[in-house]
């Protein structure tokens, strides 16, 4: 059983990855996310294990999972914070989250926001987690202002996990970091378009580097960059 709850690493029911140079007309990821939360909350029900490995052993107050669609990262994370909020640009997915979250029994506060401004005040959380969000916003300024906001409200000593999309996933065919649609296909054939920025490694650490974050490390997993990360 893979990450997301599937046999095999090819990606969820209904993902048809189409890799493209050019900007994909894809809808900005708060269309898409409403349109598809259901369907693609029924196949997402695993943390990551590399989020599993971030968290193991840390606490803190104040814990924050941006991106956190519905909630499977929040829950790993309210169990390592006091308090555990969950922000997403899609209301939909953030009922999903709610909905998960009050089934299963952990405390967690949904937020609608932006990822790129995040409605949080300064040094307010010392854990986060930021998984498979990044690759969505463009343009890279956007991408880059959404890890400056994560350096503003990690606390000192504060620790973050960044993770996106990577070149070194097997079913891609690029040293470069590029733009693509991914369709999703809702049960009755709809396609729904999502737009990814596919990072490069070393493209990953250069946007790293560019943003007020502090590097702490930085490693390819399963087909992804990550890092973890601290404030400015």
């Amino acid at each position: 059983m893979d990450r997301d709850g599937r046999r095999g690493r090819d990606g969820p029911p209904g993902c048809d990855p189409k890799p493209a140079r050019e900007t994909p007309p894809a809808r900005d990821p708060r269309t898409t996310y409403d349109r598809i939360a259901a369907h693609f909350s029924a196949t997402r029900e695993y943390a990551w294990p590399e989020v599993e490995a971030f968290l193991d052993g840390r606490r803190g107050d104040r814990g924050l999972d941006v991106g956190c669609g519905n909630g499977r990262h929040a829950e790993v994370l309210a169990g390592c914070a006091e308090r555990t909020v969950g922000l997403d640009v899609s209301r939909e997915l953030l009922e999903e989250a709610r909905r998960r979250a009050d089934e299963r029994g952990f405390a967690f506060e949904p937020v609608h926001g932006d990822a790129a401004r995040l409605p949080f005040a300064a040094d307010a959380f010392d854990l986060a987690v930021y998984v498979a969000t990044l690759h969505h916003l463009r343009p890279r300024s956007a991408r880059v202002s959404s890890l400056d906001e994560l350096a503003r409200v990690l606390a000192p000593g504060g620790r973050g996990l960044v993770s996106a999309w990577s070149t070194e996933h097997g079913r891609f065919e690029a040293d470069e970091g590029f733009d693509t649609t991914i369709d999703w296909t809702l049960p009755g054939g709809e396609t729904v378009p999502r737009y990814y920025h596919i990072y490069d490694p070393e493209e990953f650490r250069a946007d790293l580097d560019a943003s007020d974050l502090s590097v702490v490390e930085t490693f390819v997993s399963s087909g992804n960059c990550y890092a973890v990360v601290g404030g400015g």
